[in-house]
């Protein structure tokens, strides 16, 4: 994966934390990566990744933390 890192933290959002999830892919250029973190895994998020052009890698830190490391693939 590159080297340049966002992190989105999207554990306590009030709202439904898939536009924020888009837009940080969409600002997201070729050589940056984009670490979700969750408190789940997020499954349904891979095959629109897939469907965009993303690649990631999934790391379960905790019971009730997951971060998925999103890249353009």
């Amino acid at each position: 994966m590159s080297d340049a890192e966002s992190v989105l933290d999207v554990r306590e959002r009030d709202d439904p934390p898939f536009p924020a999830i888009s837009d940080a892919l969409d600002g997201l250029g070729p050589d940056e990566h984009l670490r979700l973190v969750n408190d789940f895994e997020p499954v349904p998020l891979y095959d629109v990744l897939a469907d965009r052009g993303f690649e990631h890698e999934t790391e379960r830190i905790a019971d009730d933390e997951w971060h998925v490391t999103i890249a353009h693939a």
